[in-house]
């Protein structure tokens, strides 16, 4: 027997224990554009409802004592049938080609991601059984969950890690210019969240004209700006339910 068709025999064996989706995550955002570049980057609400065949509440128990989680999902938008051993993240301006498993770039041979969020509470529906209530996810809505750890400080930890090309990179934080009658448009309990999102610069990382104005959803609102060097500024707000 050759490798080849040990491998046939292996991902034949895998197929009948095909991974599936346990649950989905119910956020703000419904489009890919906006959505925080990782996890923690600002403290969006978010749901994790579970399917049916998962919705027992045994499943959750002691979950409650964790404060973070991690969360293993699908890029399931950037499903492709090829890949490409190469990337260009964003954060080099799209110019720069990395191995992609030297990068978290959704475009990979299998589209698997990685979060860390913070457990708010657990709660118990009639309906939809243990609902996760979570903050700083960076999912977009509707995005399938894998599964689900517990975070573990101990060992998941490491301040001292080296963070490859990302270390050359110094973060910014763009100046947003949001008109009060514009922000008040939005809940107040979502402001803070919004602004956040903004102030990262959701632009992909090659996109610099500051003449070029942009639309983001968030939630039922669309949001037009635009960005001259380091300022946002925020230029629309429309509810998408009544506009």
């Amino acid at each position: 027997m050759n490798n080849n068709q040990i491998i046939d025999m292996q991902c034949n064996e895998t197929t009948g224990r095909m991974m599936r989706p346990v649950a989905y995550i119910k956020s703000d955002f419904t489009s890919k554009f906006g959505i925080p570049r990782q996890s923690g980057l600002a403290d969006l609400e978010a749901e994790i409802h579970f399917y049916p065949e998962y919705q027992n509440p045994e499943a959750v128990r002691g979950l409650e004592e964790y404060s973070y989680l991690w969360l293993i999902w699908e890029f399931s938008q950037a499903v492709r049938k090829e890949w490409s051993p190469t990337v260009r993240p964003p954060r080099l301006g799209g110019n720069v080609r990395m191995g992609v498993f030297a990068t978290r770039s959704p475009f990979r041979p299998n589209p698997i991601g990685l979060s860390s969020v913070r457990l708010e509470n657990v709660e118990f529906s009639e309906k939809y059984g243990p609902v996760l209530h979570v903050s700083g996810a960076d999912l977009m809505d509707g995005t399938p969950i894998y599964d689900i750890k517990p975070y573990l400080a101990y060992v998941d930890g490491h301040p001292e890690a080296a963070g490859g090309f990302t270390d050359q990179i110094q973060d910014h934080k763009l100046k947003v210019e949001f008109p009060e009658k514009l922000l008040k448009k939005i809940p107040e309990e979502k402001r803070e969240a919004l602004l956040a999102v903004l102030a990262n610069d959701p632009r992909p990382g090659y996109q610099k004209d500051p003449e070029r104005k942009y639309g983001m959803s968030f939630g039922s609102w669309d949001i037009h700006f635009k960005v001259d060097g380091e300022q946002l500024q925020v230029l629309e707000v429309f509810n998408t339910f009544t506009n």
